[in-house]
Protein backbone atom coordinates (compact mmCIF):
# COMPACT_ATOMS: atom_id res chain seq x y z
CA UNK A 1 0.00 0.00 0.00
CA UNK A 2 3.03 2.68 1.16
CA UNK A 3 4.71 2.27 -2.57
CA UNK A 4 1.26 2.79 -4.38
CA UNK A 5 0.74 5.83 -2.57
CA UNK A 6 4.34 7.38 -3.22
CA UNK A 7 4.24 6.60 -7.00
CA UNK A 8 1.09 7.92 -7.49
CA UNK A 9 2.14 11.01 -5.39
CA UNK A 10 4.63 12.09 -7.92
CA UNK A 11 1.84 12.86 -9.95
CA UNK A 12 -1.03 13.92 -8.05
CA UNK A 13 0.79 16.42 -6.21
CA UNK A 14 0.86 19.88 -7.24
CA UNK A 15 4.25 21.28 -8.56
CA UNK A 16 6.81 23.28 -6.50
CA UNK A 17 6.67 26.75 -5.82
CA UNK A 18 3.09 26.80 -6.87
CA UNK A 19 0.04 29.07 -5.59
CA UNK A 20 -3.68 27.89 -4.59
CA UNK A 21 -6.18 28.69 -2.68
CA UNK A 22 -4.54 29.39 0.70
CA UNK A 23 -1.24 28.79 -1.42
CA UNK A 24 3.08 28.29 -0.07
CA UNK A 25 4.67 31.78 -0.68
CA UNK A 26 8.26 32.94 -0.01
CA UNK A 27 6.91 34.05 3.37
CA UNK A 28 5.60 30.68 4.37
CA UNK A 29 8.38 28.68 3.22
CA UNK A 30 10.46 30.68 5.69
CA UNK A 31 8.08 29.82 8.48
CA UNK A 32 8.05 25.74 7.20
CA UNK A 33 11.55 25.88 7.44
CA UNK A 34 12.31 27.66 11.22
CA UNK A 35 9.68 25.10 12.60
CA UNK A 36 11.43 22.24 11.02
CA UNK A 37 14.95 23.31 12.26
CA UNK A 38 13.43 23.61 15.72
CA UNK A 39 12.15 20.58 15.49
CA UNK A 40 15.05 18.87 13.97
CA UNK A 41 16.97 20.05 16.65
CA UNK A 42 14.83 18.87 19.40
CA UNK A 43 14.98 15.05 18.26
CA UNK A 44 18.54 15.44 17.85
CA UNK A 45 18.57 16.58 21.52
CA UNK A 46 16.53 14.34 22.57
CA UNK A 47 18.91 11.34 21.17
CA UNK A 48 21.74 12.91 23.17
CA UNK A 49 20.04 12.88 26.08
CA UNK A 50 18.78 9.30 25.47
CA UNK A 51 22.67 8.03 24.93
CA UNK A 52 23.34 8.47 28.17
CA UNK A 53 21.22 5.24 29.35
CA UNK A 54 22.27 2.96 26.66
CA UNK A 55 25.64 1.16 28.18
CA UNK A 56 24.31 -1.94 27.38
CA UNK A 57 22.69 -4.08 24.17
CA UNK A 58 19.65 -4.75 26.62
CA UNK A 59 19.80 -1.05 27.32
CA UNK A 60 19.89 0.28 23.23
CA UNK A 61 17.42 -2.32 22.23
CA UNK A 62 14.64 -3.02 24.65
CA UNK A 63 15.18 0.24 27.09
CA UNK A 64 16.80 -1.78 30.05
CA UNK A 65 12.86 -3.73 30.00
CA UNK A 66 11.80 -0.07 32.10
CA UNK A 67 9.66 1.75 29.89
CA UNK A 68 6.50 3.36 31.74
CA UNK A 69 3.15 2.83 30.61
CA UNK A 70 2.78 6.58 29.69
CA UNK A 71 5.85 6.60 27.43
CA UNK A 72 5.35 2.41 26.48
CA UNK A 73 1.43 3.71 24.70
CA UNK A 74 3.06 7.12 23.23
CA UNK A 75 5.44 4.72 21.17
CA UNK A 76 3.16 2.04 20.12
CA UNK A 77 0.53 4.75 18.85
CA UNK A 78 3.63 6.81 16.93
CA UNK A 79 4.83 3.82 15.35
CA UNK A 80 2.00 2.91 14.46
CA UNK A 81 0.62 5.71 13.14
CA UNK A 82 2.91 6.95 10.05
CA UNK A 83 2.76 8.15 6.74
CA UNK A 84 1.13 5.25 5.27
CA UNK A 85 -2.29 6.15 7.85
CA UNK A 86 -2.00 9.73 6.72
CA UNK A 87 -1.98 9.26 3.12
CA UNK A 88 -3.24 5.94 2.52
CA UNK A 89 -6.41 5.36 5.05
CA UNK A 90 -7.29 8.51 3.34
CA UNK A 91 -6.66 8.38 0.24
CA UNK A 92 -8.73 5.12 0.70
CA UNK A 93 -11.85 6.51 2.20
CA UNK A 94 -12.25 9.04 -0.66
CA UNK A 95 -11.83 6.24 -3.32
CA UNK A 96 -13.63 3.42 -0.78
CA UNK A 97 -15.51 4.95 2.14
CA UNK A 98 -14.97 2.90 4.70
CA UNK A 99 -14.77 -0.34 2.92
CA UNK A 100 -11.50 0.86 1.77
CA UNK A 101 -9.81 1.11 5.02
CA UNK A 102 -10.54 -2.31 6.31
CA UNK A 103 -6.85 -3.33 6.70
CA UNK A 104 -5.64 0.25 8.14
CA UNK A 105 -7.40 1.56 10.39
CA UNK A 106 -9.10 -1.54 11.54
CA UNK A 107 -7.38 -4.47 10.96
CA UNK A 108 -3.95 -2.50 12.02
CA UNK A 109 -6.29 -1.80 15.63
CA UNK A 110 -7.06 -5.40 15.43
CA UNK A 111 -3.37 -6.44 15.79
CA UNK A 112 -2.83 -3.87 18.54
CA UNK A 113 -5.45 -5.59 20.75
CA UNK A 114 -4.31 -9.08 19.96
CA UNK A 115 -0.67 -8.56 20.95
CA UNK A 116 -2.27 -7.06 24.21
CA UNK A 117 -4.39 -9.87 24.56
CA UNK A 118 -2.33 -12.91 23.49
CA UNK A 119 1.62 -11.88 23.13
CA UNK A 120 2.44 -9.19 24.96
CA UNK A 121 2.62 -10.84 28.64
CA UNK A 122 4.44 -13.90 27.27
CA UNK A 123 7.35 -11.93 25.10
CA UNK A 124 7.89 -9.75 28.50
CA UNK A 125 7.99 -12.93 30.34
CA UNK A 126 10.14 -14.30 28.41
CA UNK A 127 12.81 -11.18 28.84
CA UNK A 128 14.50 -11.76 24.73
CA UNK A 129 15.63 -8.88 22.82
CA UNK A 130 13.87 -9.92 19.61
CA UNK A 131 10.71 -12.08 18.96
CA UNK A 132 12.73 -13.71 16.30
CA UNK A 133 14.90 -15.23 19.10
CA UNK A 134 12.19 -17.48 20.47
CA UNK A 135 11.74 -18.96 17.10
CA UNK A 136 15.13 -19.30 16.48
CA UNK A 137 14.69 -21.63 20.11
CA UNK A 138 11.88 -23.42 18.83
CA UNK A 139 12.40 -23.91 14.99
CA UNK A 140 16.11 -23.51 14.79
CA UNK A 141 18.67 -21.15 12.78
CA UNK A 142 17.08 -21.68 9.23
CA UNK A 143 13.37 -20.57 10.33
CA UNK A 144 15.30 -17.59 12.39
CA UNK A 145 17.18 -16.68 9.66
CA UNK A 146 14.49 -16.66 6.79
CA UNK A 147 12.36 -14.60 9.34
CA UNK A 148 15.05 -12.16 10.42
CA UNK A 149 15.38 -11.66 6.21
CA UNK A 150 11.90 -11.34 5.46
CA UNK A 151 11.22 -8.40 8.26
CA UNK A 152 14.97 -6.91 7.34
CA UNK A 153 13.52 -6.61 3.84
CA UNK A 154 9.92 -5.35 4.56
CA UNK A 155 11.93 -3.08 7.45
CA UNK A 156 13.62 -1.04 4.52
CA UNK A 157 11.05 -0.86 2.02
CA UNK A 158 8.73 0.39 4.92
CA UNK A 159 11.37 2.84 5.55
CA UNK A 160 11.85 4.05 1.68
CA UNK A 161 8.46 4.51 1.16
CA UNK A 162 8.46 6.94 4.32
CA UNK A 163 11.15 8.75 3.18
CA UNK A 164 9.75 9.31 -0.19
CA UNK A 165 6.84 10.20 0.94
CA UNK A 166 7.85 13.23 2.79
CA UNK A 167 10.21 13.84 0.11
CA UNK A 168 7.33 14.46 -2.20
CA UNK A 169 5.37 16.36 0.33
CA UNK A 170 7.96 18.19 1.54
CA UNK A 171 8.95 19.01 -2.54
CA UNK A 172 5.19 20.12 -2.95
CA UNK A 173 4.99 22.54 0.32
CA UNK A 174 8.44 24.16 -0.24
CA UNK A 175 10.35 23.46 -2.96
CA UNK A 176 12.90 21.99 -1.72
CA UNK A 177 14.12 19.38 -4.09
CA UNK A 178 12.86 15.95 -3.34
CA UNK A 179 16.10 14.08 -3.18
CA UNK A 180 17.22 16.65 -0.58
CA UNK A 181 14.30 15.92 1.67
CA UNK A 182 14.77 12.24 1.15
CA UNK A 183 18.52 12.46 2.33
CA UNK A 184 18.14 15.33 5.27
CA UNK A 185 15.23 12.98 6.67
CA UNK A 186 17.18 10.23 6.63
CA UNK A 187 20.08 11.80 7.99
CA UNK A 188 18.14 13.17 11.01
CA UNK A 189 16.40 9.53 11.62
CA UNK A 190 19.47 7.28 11.46
CA UNK A 191 21.65 9.86 13.85
CA UNK A 192 19.06 10.26 16.98
CA UNK A 193 18.35 6.31 16.51
CA UNK A 194 21.86 5.49 15.85
CA UNK A 195 23.05 7.63 19.18
CA UNK A 196 20.15 6.86 21.77
CA UNK A 197 18.49 3.56 20.73
CA UNK A 198 15.06 2.74 21.76
CA UNK A 199 15.18 5.21 24.62
CA UNK A 200 15.51 8.05 22.24
CA UNK A 201 12.85 6.14 19.68
CA UNK A 202 10.45 6.52 22.76
CA UNK A 203 11.14 9.95 23.45
CA UNK A 204 10.90 10.92 20.36
CA UNK A 205 7.99 9.48 19.41
CA UNK A 206 6.06 11.05 22.72
CA UNK A 207 7.11 14.18 20.97
CA UNK A 208 5.99 13.21 17.27
CA UNK A 209 2.56 11.80 18.38
CA UNK A 210 1.91 14.98 19.88
CA UNK A 211 2.75 16.75 16.74
CA UNK A 212 0.85 14.37 14.51
CA UNK A 213 -2.33 14.87 16.93
CA UNK A 214 -1.90 19.10 16.58
CA UNK A 215 -1.51 18.54 12.67
CA UNK A 216 -4.61 16.85 12.05
CA UNK A 217 -6.84 17.91 14.50
CA UNK A 218 -5.73 21.55 13.14
CA UNK A 219 -6.01 20.41 9.44
CA UNK A 220 -9.69 18.62 10.49
CA UNK A 221 -11.69 21.85 12.30
CA UNK A 222 -10.57 24.52 9.49
CA UNK A 223 -12.04 22.08 6.71
CA UNK A 224 -15.21 21.11 9.01
CA UNK A 225 -15.55 25.07 9.53
CA UNK A 226 -14.79 26.15 5.79
CA UNK A 227 -17.01 23.32 4.72
CA UNK A 228 -19.96 24.51 6.61
CA UNK A 229 -20.30 21.54 9.26
CA UNK A 230 -20.62 18.23 8.73
CA UNK A 231 -24.38 18.26 8.29
CA UNK A 232 -23.63 20.11 5.05
CA UNK A 233 -21.11 17.28 4.03
CA UNK A 234 -23.13 14.62 4.99
CA UNK A 235 -26.28 15.13 2.68
CA UNK A 236 -24.06 14.96 -0.20
CA UNK A 237 -21.91 11.79 0.65
CA UNK A 238 -22.44 8.74 -1.95
CA UNK A 239 -24.86 6.06 -0.55
CA UNK A 240 -22.91 3.07 0.59
CA UNK A 241 -19.38 5.15 2.29
CA UNK A 242 -20.25 3.74 5.50
CA UNK A 243 -20.67 0.15 4.24
CA UNK A 244 -18.11 -2.37 5.68
CA UNK A 245 -18.64 -5.57 3.92
CA UNK A 246 -18.15 -6.78 -0.04
CA UNK A 247 -20.51 -5.14 -2.47
CA UNK A 248 -20.84 -8.38 -4.22
CA UNK A 249 -21.77 -11.78 -2.37
CA UNK A 250 -19.03 -13.94 -4.49
CA UNK A 251 -15.93 -16.01 -2.99
CA UNK A 252 -13.40 -13.90 -4.74
CA UNK A 253 -14.52 -10.46 -3.02
CA UNK A 254 -15.20 -12.52 0.54
CA UNK A 255 -11.71 -13.62 0.18
CA UNK A 256 -9.79 -10.57 -0.58
CA UNK A 257 -12.23 -9.04 2.30
CA UNK A 258 -10.87 -11.22 4.35
CA UNK A 259 -7.26 -10.44 3.13
CA UNK A 260 -7.98 -7.40 4.06
CA UNK A 261 -8.25 -7.96 7.82
CA UNK A 262 -5.27 -10.30 8.25
CA UNK A 263 -2.73 -8.49 6.07
CA UNK A 264 -2.20 -5.95 8.98
CA UNK A 265 -4.51 -7.61 11.53
CA UNK A 266 -2.33 -11.10 11.52
CA UNK A 267 0.65 -10.03 9.49
CA UNK A 268 2.16 -7.15 11.80
CA UNK A 269 0.78 -8.71 14.76
CA UNK A 270 4.74 -10.37 14.43
CA UNK A 271 6.67 -7.51 14.28
CA UNK A 272 9.83 -6.57 16.33
CA UNK A 273 8.58 -2.71 15.88
CA UNK A 274 5.74 -3.03 18.25
CA UNK A 275 6.96 -6.66 20.11
CA UNK A 276 9.80 -5.09 20.77
CA UNK A 277 7.32 -2.51 23.15
CA UNK A 278 5.77 -5.37 24.74
CA UNK A 279 9.70 -6.57 25.90
CA UNK A 280 10.59 -3.02 27.09
CA UNK A 281 7.76 -2.63 29.13
CA UNK A 282 8.71 -2.50 33.10
CA UNK A 283 6.07 -5.52 33.79
CA UNK A 284 4.17 -7.79 32.10
CA UNK A 285 1.14 -5.60 33.48
CA UNK A 286 2.67 -2.36 31.20
CA UNK A 287 3.50 -4.67 28.37
CA UNK A 288 -0.14 -5.56 28.02
CA UNK A 289 -2.55 -2.75 28.79
CA UNK A 290 0.05 -0.49 26.70
CA UNK A 291 -1.19 -1.99 23.77
CA UNK A 292 -4.79 -1.91 24.80
CA UNK A 293 -4.58 2.17 25.41
CA UNK A 294 -2.49 2.34 22.15
CA UNK A 295 -5.88 0.37 20.00
CA UNK A 296 -8.26 2.63 21.21
CA UNK A 297 -6.62 5.56 20.71
CA UNK A 298 -4.83 4.80 17.24
CA UNK A 299 -8.57 3.64 15.99
CA UNK A 300 -9.93 7.16 17.22
CA UNK A 301 -6.78 9.11 15.54
CA UNK A 302 -6.73 7.12 12.52
CA UNK A 303 -10.22 7.91 11.80
CA UNK A 304 -9.39 11.75 11.98
CA UNK A 305 -7.53 11.22 7.99
CA UNK A 306 -10.47 8.66 7.14
CA UNK A 307 -12.85 11.48 7.79
CA UNK A 308 -11.00 14.12 5.97
CA UNK A 309 -10.70 11.62 3.00
CA UNK A 310 -14.31 11.63 2.93
CA UNK A 311 -15.01 15.10 2.78
CA UNK A 312 -12.54 15.30 0.14
CA UNK A 313 -14.37 12.89 -1.87
CA UNK A 314 -17.72 15.07 -1.52
CA UNK A 315 -15.66 18.99 -1.42
CA UNK A 316 -12.75 18.06 -3.82
CA UNK A 317 -13.92 15.55 -6.09
CA UNK A 318 -11.51 15.69 -9.45
CA UNK A 319 -8.37 15.12 -7.71
CA UNK A 320 -5.75 13.19 -10.19
CA UNK A 321 -4.73 10.83 -6.96
CA UNK A 322 -7.25 10.17 -4.09
CA UNK A 323 -3.85 9.64 -1.96
CA UNK A 324 -2.98 13.22 -2.38
CA UNK A 325 -6.34 14.16 -0.24
CA UNK A 326 -4.81 15.33 3.16
CA UNK A 327 -1.53 17.42 1.57
CA UNK A 328 -4.67 19.29 -1.13
CA UNK A 329 -6.83 19.87 1.80
CA UNK A 330 -4.14 21.60 3.90
CA UNK A 331 -2.72 23.43 1.16
CA UNK A 332 -6.88 24.74 0.28
CA UNK A 333 -8.06 25.25 3.81
CA UNK A 334 -4.85 26.21 5.85
CA UNK A 335 -2.80 29.54 7.15
CA UNK A 336 0.47 29.73 6.03
CA UNK A 337 1.52 29.38 9.69
CA UNK A 338 -0.73 26.33 10.22
CA UNK A 339 0.72 24.86 7.07
CA UNK A 340 3.81 24.92 9.16
CA UNK A 341 2.18 22.79 11.80
CA UNK A 342 1.00 20.33 9.00
CA UNK A 343 4.33 19.65 7.73
CA UNK A 344 5.44 19.14 11.03
CA UNK A 345 2.93 16.51 11.15
CA UNK A 346 4.15 14.73 8.28
CA UNK A 347 7.70 15.21 9.14
CA UNK A 348 6.92 13.27 12.62
CA UNK A 349 4.53 10.63 11.31
CA UNK A 350 7.20 9.63 9.05
CA UNK A 351 10.13 10.01 11.79
CA UNK A 352 7.74 7.79 14.08
CA UNK A 353 8.07 4.93 11.47
CA UNK A 354 11.42 5.08 10.14
CA UNK A 355 13.26 5.10 13.66
CA UNK A 356 11.29 1.76 14.92
CA UNK A 357 11.90 0.61 11.68
CA UNK A 358 15.82 0.75 11.23
CA UNK A 359 15.79 -0.22 15.38
CA UNK A 360 13.92 -2.95 14.53
CA UNK A 361 16.09 -4.46 10.81
CA UNK A 362 19.05 -3.45 13.11
CA UNK A 363 18.38 -5.56 16.09
CA UNK A 364 17.62 -8.52 14.31
CA UNK A 365 20.46 -8.26 12.65
CA UNK A 366 22.53 -8.23 16.03
CA UNK A 367 20.89 -10.96 17.67
CA UNK A 368 20.15 -13.44 14.88
CA UNK A 369 22.88 -12.95 12.06
CA UNK A 370 25.50 -12.01 14.02
CA UNK A 371 25.70 -15.25 16.05
CA UNK A 372 26.07 -17.19 12.65
CA UNK A 373 29.54 -14.80 12.16
CA UNK A 374 30.95 -14.76 15.47
CA UNK A 375 29.71 -17.33 18.08
CA UNK A 376 29.13 -16.30 21.28
CA UNK A 377 29.62 -12.02 20.19
CA UNK A 378 30.08 -10.21 23.58
CA UNK A 379 27.47 -7.48 24.54
CA UNK A 380 29.57 -4.67 23.44
CA UNK A 381 29.94 -6.44 20.19
CA UNK A 382 26.22 -6.95 20.20
CA UNK A 383 25.72 -2.89 20.81
CA UNK A 384 28.11 -2.06 18.74
CA UNK A 385 26.70 -3.97 15.39
CA UNK A 386 23.15 -2.78 16.68
CA UNK A 387 24.27 0.58 16.02
CA UNK A 388 26.31 0.74 13.12
CA UNK A 389 23.46 -1.27 11.44
CA UNK A 390 21.06 1.72 11.53
CA UNK A 391 23.15 3.90 9.22
CA UNK A 392 23.66 1.63 7.15
CA UNK A 393 20.04 0.11 6.65
CA UNK A 394 19.44 4.06 6.15
CA UNK A 395 21.69 4.25 3.29
CA UNK A 396 20.27 1.35 1.41
CA UNK A 397 16.53 2.98 2.13
CA UNK A 398 17.83 6.21 0.98
CA UNK A 399 18.62 3.98 -1.98
CA UNK A 400 15.72 2.46 -2.94
CA UNK A 401 13.84 6.00 -2.04
CA UNK A 402 15.78 7.94 -4.62
CA UNK A 403 15.07 4.75 -7.31
CA UNK A 404 11.45 4.13 -6.03
CA UNK A 405 10.29 3.78 -9.74
CA UNK A 406 11.68 0.50 -9.56
CA UNK A 407 11.29 -0.91 -6.02
CA UNK A 408 7.33 -0.88 -6.53
CA UNK A 409 7.09 -5.02 -6.79
CA UNK A 410 9.74 -5.45 -3.92
CA UNK A 411 7.53 -3.37 -1.36
CA UNK A 412 4.65 -4.71 -1.77
CA UNK A 413 6.05 -8.62 -2.49
CA UNK A 414 8.22 -8.64 0.70
CA UNK A 415 4.86 -7.98 2.58
CA UNK A 416 3.26 -10.49 1.23
CA UNK A 417 6.61 -13.17 2.05
CA UNK A 418 5.36 -12.32 5.95
CA UNK A 419 1.76 -13.40 5.31
CA UNK A 420 2.24 -16.75 3.40
CA UNK A 421 5.36 -17.98 4.98
CA UNK A 422 6.49 -16.65 8.58
CA UNK A 423 3.20 -15.54 9.92
CA UNK A 424 1.66 -19.07 11.10
CA UNK A 425 4.85 -20.01 12.50
CA UNK A 426 5.14 -16.98 14.31
CA UNK A 427 1.50 -17.53 16.23
CA UNK A 428 2.22 -20.93 16.66
CA UNK A 429 5.17 -20.47 18.35
CA UNK A 430 3.50 -19.63 21.18
CA UNK A 431 0.33 -20.99 20.96
CA UNK A 432 0.98 -24.80 19.53
CA UNK A 433 3.37 -26.62 22.33
CA UNK A 434 3.21 -29.34 19.40
CA UNK A 435 4.43 -27.16 16.70
CA UNK A 436 8.38 -28.50 15.88
CA UNK A 437 11.29 -27.17 13.41
CA UNK A 438 10.19 -29.98 10.75
CA UNK A 439 6.43 -28.69 10.63
CA UNK A 440 7.84 -24.51 10.44
CA UNK A 441 10.41 -25.42 7.88
CA UNK A 442 7.77 -27.64 5.59
CA UNK A 443 5.07 -25.19 6.82
CA UNK A 444 7.26 -22.42 5.68
CA UNK A 445 8.28 -23.21 1.76
CA UNK A 446 4.90 -24.28 1.14
CA UNK A 447 3.00 -21.37 2.00
CA UNK A 448 5.68 -19.50 -0.28
CA UNK A 449 5.53 -21.88 -3.08
CA UNK A 450 1.34 -21.60 -2.88
CA UNK A 451 2.14 -18.05 -3.18
CA UNK A 452 3.90 -18.38 -6.08
CA UNK A 453 1.73 -20.85 -7.96
CA UNK A 454 -1.34 -18.72 -7.28
CA UNK A 455 -0.02 -15.58 -8.71
CA UNK A 456 0.87 -17.35 -12.07
CA UNK A 457 -2.20 -19.80 -12.32
CA UNK A 458 -5.04 -17.62 -10.84
CA UNK A 459 -4.10 -14.00 -10.16
CA UNK A 460 -7.03 -12.88 -9.50
CA UNK A 461 -7.21 -14.77 -6.07
CA UNK A 462 -5.35 -13.92 -3.05
CA UNK A 463 -2.73 -16.09 -2.97
CA UNK A 464 -1.19 -14.82 0.09
CA UNK A 465 -4.20 -15.67 2.14
CA UNK A 466 -4.36 -18.98 0.07
CA UNK A 467 -0.54 -19.31 1.09
CA UNK A 468 -0.86 -18.88 4.84
CA UNK A 469 -3.91 -21.26 4.88
CA UNK A 470 -1.25 -23.89 3.31
CA UNK A 471 1.19 -22.70 5.51
CA UNK A 472 -0.82 -23.45 8.94
CA UNK A 473 -2.41 -27.14 7.30
CA UNK A 474 1.18 -28.11 6.71
CA UNK A 475 2.72 -27.15 10.15
CA UNK A 476 -0.25 -28.90 11.73
CA UNK A 477 -0.36 -32.06 9.63
CA UNK A 478 4.01 -32.20 9.86
CA UNK A 479 4.59 -31.28 13.12
CA UNK A 480 1.78 -34.15 14.02
CA UNK A 481 3.75 -36.63 11.77
CA UNK A 482 7.78 -35.51 13.17
CA UNK A 483 7.00 -35.62 16.98
CA UNK A 484 9.13 -38.43 17.54
CA UNK A 485 11.86 -37.75 15.12
CA UNK A 486 12.01 -34.39 15.98
CA UNK A 487 10.19 -33.65 19.74
CA UNK A 488 8.94 -29.88 19.87
CA UNK A 489 11.73 -27.61 21.68
CA UNK A 490 10.36 -25.61 24.81
CA UNK A 491 10.60 -21.60 25.10
CA UNK A 492 13.36 -20.03 27.66
CA UNK A 493 13.56 -16.91 28.99
CA UNK A 494 17.03 -14.83 28.58
CA UNK A 495 18.97 -16.97 31.12
CA UNK A 496 18.60 -20.52 29.45
CA UNK A 497 15.10 -21.24 32.29
CA UNK A 498 12.26 -23.25 30.12
CA UNK A 499 9.08 -21.17 30.38
CA UNK A 500 6.35 -22.95 30.49
CA UNK A 501 3.36 -22.22 28.28
CA UNK A 502 0.66 -20.76 30.54
CA UNK A 503 -1.12 -17.85 32.06
CA UNK A 504 -0.67 -15.76 29.08
CA UNK A 505 -3.41 -13.90 28.26
CA UNK A 506 -4.05 -10.30 28.99
CA UNK A 507 -6.06 -10.00 32.04
CA UNK A 508 -4.33 -8.62 33.71
CA UNK A 509 -6.04 -5.14 35.46
CA UNK A 510 -4.67 -1.87 35.08
CA UNK A 511 -3.67 -1.31 38.81
CA UNK A 512 -0.20 -0.55 39.41
CA UNK A 513 0.43 0.22 35.59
Amino acid sequence: MTAGILLNLMIALPPSGCETNGGIGMNSQTVIFIGVAIYVVLMLAVGVYAAKRNDTAAEFIVAGRRMPMFLCTATIIATWFGGGTMMGASGSAYDDGLLGVIADPFGATVALFLIGMFFARFFRRLRLMTYIELIEQRFGKVAATASTFTHVVSSIGWVAGMLVAFGLIFESLTGTPMHVGIIAGSAIVVIYTMVGGLWAVAMTDMIQVSIILVGIIVLFIVVLIDVGGWGAIAERIPDGTFRMTPRENTGEQWLNYIRMWLIFGLADIGSQSLLGRAMAAKSERVAQNSFYVAGFCYLAFAMIPVTLGIIGSVTMPDLADSESVIPSLALHHLHPVLVSIFVGAILAAVMSTCDSALLAAASLLSRIILPLVRKNPSDALTLTVTRYAIPTLGIIAVFIALKAQDIYDLLVDANILSLTATTVPFLLVVWWRKANRTGALAAMACGFLTWLITRSVAPELPGDLIGMGVCLITIIVVSLLTQKYDPPRPARDIDGNVVEFKDRLGTLGFRDS
